[in-house]
């Protein structure tokens, strides 16, 4: 009996070690796990941080690309206007075509393959290129402005005359509430109320630099009169000349209209002097 009692106690014994042994090996390992656990859930958030970074990184780079790109195509279509005016210039002119080429081909870099994507530093390069090609242009045509000057006084040359019809003055150059917002704004130009279709007239003799369509302006001509005058007429209905015209004073440009950010029939009619916006009602007849 007593040696039953004994194996029967050294075993109790031996389970019970056993026992507080297995708990405390499985209080470890759950410790060991929770800490893995954690480890990994902080590698996660690191991981999607920087998925996000670089996210907002490719995000970045695709919205200069796409500034870029569309910078460029802005300077492309300048230029081709440009050389279709200057083309027409110096054959009215009878200019020396050897000495004003502007059929050279523009240098705007590399074909696109369709579904690449363009890169910022090549479409820098083709924008550096473009704007090579305007800074020669622009040296033409201040040549060719200089020779169409010496035909021509600087009297001749200054808007003087009402640029439509009839009508009558609306709105004012100089501050004024804006139509449309309702908030002060600057406007640019004086506006010429007048009956729709009634022919919009030059100011002034000069060449059309302009002829179409304008986001906010609607159908618009722009006219160099030389001397640096430049007068614009927006809103038209209707455009009867086309870039490199030569006009006369009072000759048919257009139709009045209410095309563009427009609350009725009118022109906005604007002069500009060596670029500089100018109140055109100095330059308009009185009475």
């Amino acid at each position: 009996m007593l040696t039953a009692c004994v194996l029967a106690l050294s075993v109790l014994t031996a389970f019970g070690v056993w026992g507080v042994y297995g708990t405390m090996q499985s209080g470890r390992l759950a410790l060991e796990l929770e800490k893995t656990t954690a480890l990994l859930q902080l590698a996660k958030a690191e991981k999607a941080a920087t998925v996000t970074r670089l996210q907002g990184q490719l995000q970045t780079e695709q919205n200069k690309s796409l500034v870029y790109t569309r910078a460029l195509g802005q300077l492309q279509a300048r230029m081709f206007r440009l050389d279709a005016l200057g083309s027409r210039l110096v054959d009215v002119a009878s200019l020396d075509k050897s000495e004003f080429d502007f059929g050279v081909e523009p240098a705007v870099g590399g074909l696109h393959q369709p579904g690449s994507a363009v890169g910022v530093p090549v479409v820098q390069q083709s924008m550096a290129q473009v704007d090579g090609r305007l800074t020669q242009m622009d040296a033409q045509f201040a040549a060719i402005d200089y020779m169409l000057q010496s035909k021509r006084s600087q009297s001749g040359a200054r808007p003087h005359t009402w640029p439509t019809r009839g009508g009558w003055i609306s709105s004012r150059f100089g501050p004024r509430i804006d139509p449309f917002t309702g908030a002060q704004a600057m406007h640019y130009g004086v506006d010429i109320a007048n009956k729709s279709g009634a022919p919009v007239l030059a100011s002034s003799g000069g060449v059309v630099s302009f002829a179409g369509k304008m986001e906010d302006f609607g159908y618009v001509v722009d006219v160099e009169h030389g001397y640096g005058y430049q007068t614009r007429y927006a809103h038209l209905s209707g455009i009867s000349v086309k870039i490199g015209d030569v006009v006369e004073d009072k000759q048919k440009l257009g139709k009045v209209g209410s095309t563009g950010h427009s609350t009725g029939p009118h022109i906005h009619y604007e002069v500009r002097r060596d670029g500089k916006l100018i109140n055109p009602r100095n330059f308009l007849p009185r009475g």
